[in-house]
Order: C-alpha cells, then structure tokens, then sequence
C-alpha cells in the first residue's frame, strides 16, 4: 500500500465518523505525522481523546469552522507546534447536513449546510495559507504533493452536477448545493494556491447511506479511511483541481 508521508497534518471534524476514522488511519500509517492536529468542536470529547492517549504527536485543538475567531486561535495553536516549518496538509473534513426534499427545503436549512460546509473550508484554508506557504516553501521541497503542502475538501458524489447519483433515495438539496459549491471553491483555490507549491483537490469517501445502487453502494469506514490515505499519498501536480473517490477514481463535476 502507498504509505502517506507527510510531517503535519490538521483534520477538522474529529469529534466523531470519518474525521476520527482519519485520524485513526494516519496514526497508524509506517510513519505517522510529526504533528497531527485534531480539530474538534468538542476538544474534550471521549472518542478523539481516546483516539489520542498514548500519541504525543496529536494536539487535540477547539475548531469551528463556522466562527473566524476559533479558526484564528487554532491557526496560533499550530504555528506554536510547527514553527517555521509550517503545515503540509489541510483536510477540510468537518461538514453538516439537514435530510431534505425539494419540496421541504428551507432557507434556514441551506443558509446552515452552506456556512459550515463551504464557508467553512473557505475560512480555514485563508487562514492556514500562511502556514501551508511556509511548508510549501521549505528547502528541497518541488512539485505538488500531499507531502509537501496541501489542501484537500472532503466532498460528495453528492456534489457532482454531471453525475447527480441517487436522486430518488436522498434529495437532501442543502448538501447537494453545499458540496457543488466546495468543489467549485477547491477549483479556485487550486488556480490561486497552485503556483505556490500547495496542490488542492476534492475527494469523495464514499461513506453515503442508503446505498446509491450500480455498485457504488457504502463502504466500510475502513475500506474509506484506507482509501482515501492512498490516494493523497500518490497526488501530484496533475492532480490539482480535481475530484477523486476513495478508490482513487477521478470523478465529474
């Protein structure tokens, strides 16, 4: 298996499902990151504190994605951490949803799927910037990879207009628009950023219930979490601005 080699991480969402799954399966990767920040709404949380007993290389950080001042506090949290080393690899993971048809959805309900699931990355990648450019920006460091700097949304088949897969078991129109947009929004941070050596992309985990049909029906955290690992491991320039799935398949708009 391509073993993820990456000196800093932080992952937002830990307080439980793929975030603690992430977490889970970095930690166990052959050689872990030095630096592994596990971003919480809830930092005391039992599930991601057990996750990190006995790892002195995860910091367990308050982090909503949704509040500038939270994401600025964590910002000073892991700059005192990495120092000028900066941070290699952002995973915007942390995400909401609101089950919906076309005929119930509200403004209320995409105004909050919206804020956290796209304002959300969008406020925490401008605010890491700095940080990533830093690692980006390291001696010996050349081309785009997860490695060297990077900043990954965790998206949705959901979110693809081309594929628009399993209208009929879950509309859920919020999260549909919300993940169109994060995609839209990793293509322009993959214009912007790319030239400053931080690769972008979106990746779907798979992990959507019911089961989509045609095969492509649920996976097992397991089976996701690996997945997805492999393939930041194997990103590289070509990659920028684009949409993958677990099983490391580029996917449509």
């Amino acid at each position: 298996m391509d073993a993820l080699g990456v000196g800093s991480v932080l992952l937002t969402g830990c307080d439980g499902g793929l975030g603690l799954g992430l977490l889970k399966g970095l930690l166990e990767q052959p050689s872990p990151p030095r630096h592994l920040f596990a971003a919480c709404l809830d930092p005391q949380g039992k599930a991601v504190n057990e996750v990190a007993l006995g790892s002195p290389n995860v910091v367990v950080l308050p982090l909503d994605v949704t509040d500038p001042n939270s994401i600025k506090a964590a910002v000073g949290k892991v700059r005192e951490e990495v120092g000028s080393a900066g941070l290699n690899l952002l995973i915007n993971n942390a995400g909401t949803t609101r089950r919906s048809t076309l005929a119930t959805e509200t403004a209320e309900n995409m105004t909050l799927v919206y804020t956290t699931n796209t304002i959300g990355p969008l406020q925490t990648s401008q605010a890491f910037l700095p940080l990533l450019k830093e690692a980006a920006e390291a001696e010996g460091r050349h081309g785009l990879s997860c490695s060297r700097a990077a900043i990954v949304n965790i998206s949705s088949i959901l979110g693809s207009i081309e594929a628009a897969e399993a209208w009929d078991e879950r509309q859920d129109v919020c999260y549909r628009c919300s993940k169109a947009a994060l995609n839209m929004l990793t293509k322009c941070l993959a214009l912007e950023y790319g030239p400053s050596g931080i690769l972008c992309v979106s990746v779907d985990p798979g992990c959507v219930t019911p089961p989509l049909g045609q095969g492509t029906g649920p996976v097992t955290m397991e089976e996701s979490v690996q997945g997805v690992l492999r393939l930041l491991a194997r990103l590289s320039a070509t990659s920028n601005g684009t949409f993958w799935d677990w099983r490391g398949q580029s996917l449509p708009w």
